[in-house]
C-alpha cells in the first residue's frame, strides 16, 4: 500500500525540522583561494574579524588580537584581504589541504 504524502496545507505551522545553525555547514570546500596572515603587518585592528561574512576570523577574547583563520567556514571571498588597511592578508591559491 503506497503512503499517502502531506501536502503543503497539511503541514503543521513553523518549523517543523530540527532547529539548525551555520556551525553545521562547514562551506570551506567551496572556496579556490584562501587567506595568509601576515603577522609581521598585522595591527589588529579586527576590520577582518568585522568584515567576514561566515565568522571565519578567530580572534582571542582577552586580548582581542587576531589569532587564526578557520578554514571550515572560510569560503575564500577576500573581503578580509580587502579590508586589511595594513595588507596583512594575502590571498592564494587554495591548495585543498586545511578541506
Amino acid at each position: 500500500m503506497e503512503e499517502k504524502k502531506a501536502t503543503w496545507k497539511e503541514l503543521p505551522e513553523g518549523d517543523i525540522l530540527e532547529g539548525s545553525s551555520s556551525l553545521k555547514f562547514k562551506t570551506g570546500n567551496w572556496r579556490t583561494l584562501k587567506p595568509i596572515h601576515l603577522p609581521e603587518k598585522c595591527i589588529h585592528c579586527l576590520f577582518c574579524w568585522v568584515s567576514c561574512p561566515d565568522g571565519a576570523v578567530v580572534v582571542d577574547k582577552e586580548t582581542s588580537k587576531f589569532v587564526r583563520f578557520n578554514y571550515d567556514y572560510c569560503k575564500g571571498c577576500g573581503i578580509c584581504a580587502h579590508e586589511c588597511p595594513k595588507d596583512a592578508i594575502d590571498m592564494v591559491e587554495d591548495q585543498g589541504e586545511d578541506k
